[in-house]
């Protein structure tokens, strides 16, 4: 299991930057140098706009990892049922947990036992945003956009640790883990938190030094997929006619957030990359409905937090995740699409 996990980590990794480097490569070679300049110019000013805002997500989230913050996350889950999962909800509509961290942190509370209940709306909630992502949406989609993604978060953490606890008494709820999930003390199962909370990080080196390399990773990460990403908001600007989005998945298409969430979670690559990309099919007449959708769908259902956690969960737990993810986004794209209309 170890191995596996270790694969799936590095094939992530090696996956992500061969395809950029190839694509980079491509599109130098392939692209008329019009659209190259005219997309170079595009990035640049995007990049430009959006920094400020996105700064201060990037030293709030590095904050809370260099702190421990998210590791109280775990002392939090105990207790009454619906009042544990209230708080897993709000940890992890907050909380930023890397992609693969999502596996051993959810094995951990399960093998400590903690009920699944509250583990699920934390599994649901943790991947919608964070504060990073939460600057990164005000810059790029707005305000209300970004504030309705943070409500989505927190509803739908209730929503599927309600529905989780509403099957409490099933053995596969009751032992949700496979036989052979790795054990919290495992290599590299270790949460992207500190151990610990301790505000003042500066005080101690080691936690110094993970304040720095949060920044430093996840700013570099977040450069590379909005990079590719404005650039193929750039693309989809210049190659779609004005109106071929709005057949799809306009305000007045039924089948628009339907759409969105099943035919756009596959397409999601990242939650940064899919911000630009949203915003360029909303000028393109995408819905406000179905953009929620996209966006939640998208972060709920990530094909690689998938793969990081089948091996370790039973199908039938997996499987609820899943339901409880698309209903929730059809909710989601639905609801916000009716308050802000």
């Amino acid at each position: 299991m170890q191995l596996i996990k270790t694969f799936i980590t590095r094939a992530h990794r090696v996956s992500f930057r061969v395809i950029a480097v190839v694509l980079s490569f491509i599109s130098l070679a392939v692209l008329p140098v019009e659209f190259v300049m005219g997309a170079g110019q595009f990035v640049i000013g995007n990049l430009i706009s959006v920094a400020p805002v996105v700064a201060v997500g990037l030293l709030v989230a590095a904050w809370v990892v260099a702190t421990g913050a998210g590791s109280v996350a775990a002392d939090a889950f105990q207790g009454r049922a619906f009042q544990a999962i209230l708080i897993a909800s709000a940890i992890g509509a907050v909380t930023p947990v890397c992609g693969i961290t999502v596996l051993p942190l959810m094995s951990g509370l399960l093998v400590a036992g903690v009920p699944l209940a509250p583990v699920m709306a934390f599994w649901l909630s943790s991947p919608i945003t964070d504060p990073a992502m939460l600057a990164a949406t005000v810059a790029m989609l707005g305000l209300p956009m970004a504030l309705g993604k943070t409500i989505v978060a927190f509803a739908m953490g209730v929503f599927g640790g309600a529905i989780t606890h509403r099957l409490a008494t099933r053995r596969w709820v009751m032992e949700p883990l496979r036989r052979r999930a790795a054990l919290p003390g495992d290599q590299n199962t270790g949460s992207c938190a500190a151990a610990g909370f301790r505000a003042a990080f500066w005080r101690d080196p080691s936690r110094r030094r993970r304040f720095v390399v949060e920044i430093v990773s996840t700013g570099r990460l977040v450069l590379i997929c909005l990079s590719f990403a404005f650039v193929a908001e750039y693309a989809l600007k210049d190659l779609l006619p004005p109106n071929a989005m709005a057949a799809y998945v306009g305000g007045d298409t039924p089948w628009a957030i339907p759409l969105a969430v099943f035919v756009g979670s596959p397409i999601y690559l990242d939650g940064y990359a899919a911000l630009p990309l949203v915003r360029g099919m909303i000028d393109l007449g995408m819905s406000q409905g179905a953009a929620m959708a996209f966006l939640v769908s998208g972060g709920v259902v990530s094909i690689w937090g998938a793969i990081a956690i089948f091996p370790v969960i039973q199908f039938k737990p997996f499987l609820l995740y899943l339901t409880i993810a698309v209903l929730g986004s059809l909710m989601a794209g639905y609801g916000y699409g009716f308050v802000v209309s």
